[in-house]
């Protein structure tokens, strides 16, 4: 027979009846060997009585072994077992008391009561459910126990199986408990299975549209169309058979690392697709880092410091959120892969045979959208090639700067054909070729360029114009400036940091070198230290905080141009000298955002400006036009008008018979104004009362006036120097 006793109904075994022997009863601590109780049972023949009763709980001892063990006993193990009792040194908790004392308990009645023998019953029914899967065995599946009957005695198999109470209660490990977001989104699933299933698909699509965005996205505004995101990106296809194959710790590391490296390169996208709009070109990852601080600039004299700060926190989390959102997506793909294996592989060898079909047979969308994409591929290996020129341009441009044809010409042979001029270089921001020809801006601006050379014509002045190619687009003004006064192409940073910090002779040094002019200029835009003055040969800096201005900014532009040539009249020219002038100016009402644009006001009521207070009030705000292409346009357009208008009144008004005007545009307009891929041409002008000025460059065969012609000769920008000291009486010395 077999009886089923769970630990926590020992303790009540050691309190045996009065009649029963205290010598009898076994300690609490002492050790009861199972064959003991075996023994014992053989022996109490009535113990069994009321099994008679249950006769279902003899079901497990057939299934069982252990029952079975104990009946071949030999007497002498019988003999050694019997004095088991008295060795102590083994805590067995399961059979503390000896089953003799349970004979009387066996006539109780309580036991007989229906009560008890439902437990029994229940007790041999997990019997069975233990004995016939040994190996799920756990403490749960004792659970009927505690309603046995008390005086039960445990059944030698069931001391077998039943599990130490120390044991069991302390030393058994549990399985680890859940995080709380796990349960909760466990029990939120089970009690939304629909609602679940249509996140969980979501959640996938959107990690699906975040990759392959990333992965094809375009690096110029013009080209973000449908077309360019529904192809087959290789990337893709090799990241997909990488994560399927790899164990699950590697699979996510990987994932993580392709996520963040796929969230930057969209960074760098998204700059590439802003410096292409602004600068007309990409993001040189090598060179381009300091225009940040520049570019903090122009936000805050634009938008105001808090709008400034409200961007860069803006653009900042913007970073954060793409790096996060392309990692956890690969990270989500690859372990959906991980799940389903089979469909996996299967869908990714069909993609693989589709892109090598496509590739082979050249299938495209359009023109110049091929369905197999190889896109980030060709974007890291531009990248690539990209730092490896910049690098290897830097030691090259070095060699470049330092040959210069004009280095060693003695004073007396520069420009001897200019000897008593006074000479002007003024540029005009953003002056391009897009303000004479684009539709839009056309009109008023060459309207305003007849209008102009009329009042030289009238003043007794003379013009010819070209067009030069501009080493920047959109912005970064002193490359241009750079370039047009050094003669060499100084197209990123690296090149100006490079050739300020040398001793080329530029234009204004050219006529310092001289000694037959003084060299001054007028830079209003310069709100800082300006260690170039030096590299460009000037003698007396008038910067922003130099001209006495006293009015409001007009964004960007600190102060209207107008103000700014009356400030240097006032402050330079009227001024008696003994030498001439050589005066850099640098105008920058026509600087984005144009917006709001200075008005021309009557030249004795210029004053300190600040007259421009209410003109500044009235005018429009950036954010009224900075979204709307052709209204930045036509703002655009009017700024170039008022700047030109107030270089030529300022002109006509203080020139003399000596006067020498040379203004151009150092770049084209950022490309919403421009137009995508416009050219990077931008006017020049050379303006004279003395027709031998203008003689001496007839070979040039520029145009005559201010207008350039559409068939007038293009230079490079760099080549102006070069040209203009030989046309003017320099000797060229190596």
């Amino acid at each position: 027979m077999s009886f089923n006793t769970s630990s926590r109904q020992l303790s009540k075994t050691d309190e045996a009846p009065e009649d029963v022997p205290s010598q009898e009863v076994t300690p609490l601590d002492a050790p009861a060997p199972r064959d003991t109780v075996q023994t014992s049972e053989a022996e109490t023949p009535e113990v069994s009585a009321p099994e008679a009763k249950a006769p279902e709980t003899e079901a497990p001892e057939a299934k069982t072994p252990e029952a079975e063990a104990p009946e071949a006993k030999t007497p002498e193990a019988e003999a050694a077992e019997a004095k088991a009792p008295e060795a102590p040194e083994t805590e067995t908790p399961e059979a503390t008391t000896d089953p003799e004392p349970k004979a009387p308990e066996a006539k109780d009645p309580e036991p007989e009561t229906p009560e008890a023998e439902a437990s029994q019953t229940e007790t041999s029914q997990t019997e069975a459910s233990e004995t016939e899967t040994p190996e799920t065995e756990s403490p749960e599946a004792e659970a009927p126990d505690a309603d046995a009957p008390e005086g039960e005695v445990e059944a030698p198999e069931q001391a077998a199986a039943a599990p130490d109470p120390a044991v069991s209660d302390a030393d058994t490990p549990t399985a680890p408990r859940p995080r709380r977001w796990r349960r909760v989104w466990g029990g939120w699933r089970e009690k939304y299975p629909v609602a679940a299933r249509v996140l969980a698909w979501t959640t996938t699509a959107v990690a699906l549209a975040v990759v392959v965005v990333a992965l094809l996205m375009p690096t110029q505004a013009d080209k973000v169309r449908l077309a360019a995101f529904v192809r087959l990106p290789v990337e893709a296809i090799f990241g997909a058979a990488l994560l399927i194959v790899l164990p699950r710790k590697p699979r996510i590391a990987v994932a993580a690392f392709a996520g963040l490296g796929l969230g930057a390169l969209t960074v760098v996208n998204f700059l590439d697709i802003g410096f292409n709009e602004y600068l007309g070109r990409g993001f040189n990852v090598v060179l381009d880092w300091s225009l940040f601080s520049d570019a903090q600039g122009y936000l805050q004299d634009t938008f105001g410091k808090g709008g400034a700060l409200g961007i860069a926190a803006l653009a900042v989390t913007l970073v954060i959120a793409v790096l996060a959102l392309t990692t956890l997506s690969v990270i989500r793909l690859g372990n959906l892969a991980a799940r389903h294996t089979e469909t996996a592989t299967r869908t990714t060898l069909v993609l693989a045979i589709a892109w090598v079909t496509c590739a082979a047979l050249g299938v495209q969308y359009a023109a110049g959208i091929p369905i197999a994409s190889e896109h980030t591929m060709q974007a890291l290996q531009f990248k690539a090639e990209q730092v490896q020129r910049t690098l290897q341009d830097e030691a090259e441009f070095a060699k470049i700067a330092k040959k210069d044809n004009f280095a060693n010409t003695p004073p007396d042979q520069l420009l001897t054909g200019l000897r008593g001029k006074d000479m002007m270089i003024t540029f005009i921001e953003s002056y391009g070729r897009s303000a004479i020809e684009d539709p839009v801006m056309a009109p008023g601006v060459d309207a305003t360029l007849t209008a102009e050379n009329k009042k030289l014509t009238d003043a007794g002045f003379a013009a010819k114009s070209g067009w030069l190619t501009s080493a920047t687009y959109g912005g970064s003004s002193w490359l241009g400036h750079s370039t047009f006064m050094s003669g060499l192409w100084i197209s990123n940073q690296q090149r100006y940091r490079t050739v300020t910090a040398g001793e080329r002779l530029t234009l204004p040094g050219a006529f310092k070198k001289t000694g037959a002019w003084d060299t001054v200029g007028v830079m209003p835009g310069v709100q800082k230290a300006w260690p170039e003055q030096n590299f460009y040969g000037i003698d007396k800096l008038y910067d922003s905080h130099k001209l006495g201005y006293k009015g409001p900014k007009f964004s960007w532009s600190t102060m209207p141009d107008q103000y700014a040539l009356t400030a240097f009249e006032r402050l330079v020219h009227s001024k008696k000298h003994d030498k001439p002038l050589m005066s850099t100016i640098i105008l920058t009402s026509s600087h984005q955002p144009w917006a709001p644009i200075p008005e021309l006001v009557p030249q004795d009521q210029v004053g300190d400006g600040s007259i421009y207070n209410a003109i500044e009030k009235a005018g429009k705000k950036p954010a009224d036009i900075i979204t709307d292409s052709t209204k930045s346009k036509q703002e655009y357009g009017k700024s170039i008008q008022y700047s030109v208008s107030s270089l030529i009144n300022y002109l006509v008004k203080y020139g003399n018979k000596n006067t020498v005007l040379i203004f151009l545009g150092d770049h084209q307009p950022i490309a919403r104004v421009s137009g995508n891929h416009a050219s990077r041409d931008v006017p020049v002008s050379i303006v004279a009362k003395d027709p031998k000025v203008l003689d001496k460059i007839a070979a040039w065969n520029w145009a005559d006036g201010l207008q350039p012609k559409q068939d007038t000769p293009v230079w490079k920008m760099n080549a102006f120097r070069d040209r203009f000291l030989t046309a003017y009486g320099s000797t060229p010395a190596p």
